[in-house]
């Protein structure tokens, strides 16, 4: 996979719930930050196969395709669940995207596993998708379970 085009795939570490999408991959949760949207798993779950599969497949980097996308997710939900999706505030500068530095937040996860944290060059190298997967699977007080499997994925150990 390459890193520089993976905003509409699943990851290795995802791959044991590709086929039926059941739960949400990290390149759909980025799409969802970026456009301000909130799905429950519950919603995600009743949304069709091909609703999981044209989201996953959706431009999301514009401010117009971000709109869309928004617009799309809350369709399919209200047509699925008859619910709206939630909203969520936009971060106009998500640490996922600034690669100046690497977030602190994935250091201290990987000094926590006994890790070397990652070079500032390593941290440039990846995708936006990747950094957030990592970002995701970093955060305190969760299982993280994929952190490790998601960086031999992405060739960091």
């Amino acid at each position: 996979m390459n890193s520089r085009s993976d905003s509409s795939t699943v990851f290795e570490f995802e791959r044991d719930f590709e086929q039926s999408l059941r739960c949400v991959p990290m390149s759909v949760r980025m799409k969802l930050d970026l456009s301000g949207v909130k799905i429950s798993l519950k919603q995600w779950n009743r949304l069709s196969a091909q609703d999981r599969q044209q989201l996953l497949q959706s431009a999301c980097a514009s401010p117009d395709e971000r709109a869309r996308f928004a617009r799309q997710v809350q369709q399919m939900v209200e047509a699925r669940t008859a619910q709206s999706a939630g909203a969520l505030p936009v971060d106009p500068s998500p640490p996922w995207e600034i690669e100046g530095e690497v977030p602190t937040q994935i250091i201290d996860r990987q000094r926590s596993l006994g890790l070397a944290p990652l070079s500032l060059a390593q941290w440039q190298g990846l995708s936006a998708v990747r950094r957030f997967a990592l970002l995701k699977l970093s955060r305190p007080g969760h299982d993280n379970e994929n952190f490790v499997p998601a960086l031999r994925e992405f060739g960091l150990l």
